[in-house]
């Protein structure tokens, strides 16, 4: 959702207070109207229909936690932000436990406060309507589990036995095998009522993946002008997929273990210790055995995360399979770019089939998307694979990802930010593997 089609209530009896918010929200692209009272608020919620309410906590009439409660009964889903006098910020305090987000306090000294505090409410309603939309996408049309598991039906039948315990499974499968899809199938099948977090360790820069899992306490450090959840939190009673877990450095390591062992932790300086119930999953292009042997990964985490471990085939061992998921992403892509196709010709096929596919099923989405692209007369044309690149071993995991990146580096004239985007992996994780295959360009 774009913040413009994100709405916001301001509930303020003080004229002057409820406008200076308005501006401030209205310059950052929100949607907002202004209300003067609870009662007000009661007699418009059904044709505003908000996202999220900024209310004061004392007016007349009816206070601001007594209307959250009104609220809520009727539109559980409508977030609150509360505001408070310096005076009455244990109140404060008790409306978090009661259900809303946050507080900010007035007199308000610093916009940013409230810009923090709205941002956070916002990326939290977003990600709970992206759940939302998965649930209906995954057990809807698209995509049909017949296509995610087609060729890999004993790796459906390990999930769905293992998806109703909480026990943390972990994904091994080469970049773009669909790592991140599995895990969400196994949240959905498990029937949890919490929310799918995923978070990429590779992707986040390391001083800032702490306080992306665990969250932050408003003034913690430069910056954090508002208290911030973390991803463990967000998932409680719900899935966490760490993906990329191999990427992350040692003293995160710790602080995850604790959270496996303890189902607690604490946020960046903070000193309340939370609670979390968020079910861990996680998942490696990498053999994580190895880099525990090596020093480089922790052999107590290693054996939390490896409770269950579920190996994802690629590509190039599904190949049967080649028409059906080729017939799927030329529907589903051809009509998003709105450039019918109403044939993919024998040869094409042919070359899909005798492609390697280092990237495995992103690969392929990426093939078939360009080639819907440049199409001039309604059939796919897929050109010939370079077979110098097919002569390796399908069974030496690190010789395949060495020669996948020396082949994306080479098919894109040594774009590192293209050939990522290809693997499926970060610029960071691209430099780190090329200089750990001292690959030369």
């Amino acid at each position: 959702m774009n913040r413009e089609h994100f709405k916001i209530l301001v509930v303020d009896d003080e004229k002057g207070f409820s406008l200076l918010l308005f501006q401030i929200l209205k310059d950052e692209g929100y949607s907002v109207k202004t209300a003067s009272s609870a009662q007000e608020v009661l007699k418009i919620i059904n044709s505003y229909d908000p996202d999220l309410i900024v209310s004061d906590l004392k007016m007349p009439g009816m206070d601001g936690i007594t209307m959250m409660c009104r609220v809520k009964e009727r539109y559980p889903d409508v977030d609150f932000i509360m505001i408070t006098a310096y005076g009455t910020v244990e109140t404060a305090v008790n409306a978090m436990k009661m259900g809303a987000l946050d507080y900010i306090t007035k007199p308000l000294k610093d916009p940013d406060e409230l810009r923090q505090a709205v941002l956070n409410a916002f990326e939290r309603h977003n990600l709970t309507t992206e759940n939302r939309a998965l649930r209906q996408e995954l057990f809807g049309d698209l995509p049909p589990l017949d296509i995610i598991f087609a060729g890999i039906e004993g790796v459906f039948e390990e999930i769905k036995a293992v998806a109703p315990a909480d026990t943390t499974v972990i994904l091994y499968g080469e970049t773009g095998t669909g790592k991140s899809l599995i895990a969400k199938v196994i949240h959905l099948l498990s029937g949890r009522k919490g929310l799918f977090v995923t978070i990429n360790c590779a992707s986040i820069p390391e001083n800032l993946l702490e306080t992306e899992l665990f969250g932050h306490e408003k003034g913690s450090f430069t910056g954090a002008l508002s208290s911030k959840k973390g991803k463990f939190e967000l998932a409680n009673e719900g899935t966490i997929f760490l993906d990329e877990i191999s990427e992350m450095i040692g003293s995160l390591q710790a602080k995850v273990l604790r959270v496996l062992q303890e189902k607690s932790f604490e946020r960046v300086g903070g000193l309340e210790t939370i609670r979390t119930n968020a079910r861990v999953i996680t998942a490696t292009n990498r053999d994580l055995k190895e880099m525990v042997q090596e020093k480089n990964f922790r052999e107590d985490l290693y054996y939390r995360v490896n409770v269950f471990p579920v190996h994802i085939p690629p590509l190039r061992e599904r190949k049967a399979y080649m028409p059906r998921f080729s017939d799927f992403l030329v529907k589903r892509l051809s009509q998003r770019i709105g450039k019918p196709i109403k044939e993919i010709p024998q040869e094409s096929m042919n070359n899909l089939i005798s492609y390697h596919w280092h990237g495995n099923m992103r690969e392929l989405e990426n093939t078939i998307e360009k080639a819907i692209i440049m199409s001039k007369d309604g059939r796919l044309y897929v050109p010939p694979p370079d077979t110098a690149q097919e002569d390796y071993p399908a069974s030496d995991m690190k010789s395949i990802e060495k020669k996948a990146i020396e082949t994306m580096l080479k098919r894109t004239r040594g774009n590192r930010k293209e050939a990522a985007d290809i693997l499926g992996i970060s610029l960071r994780s691209l430099h780190y593997k090329i200089k750990e295959y001292r690959i030369d360009l």
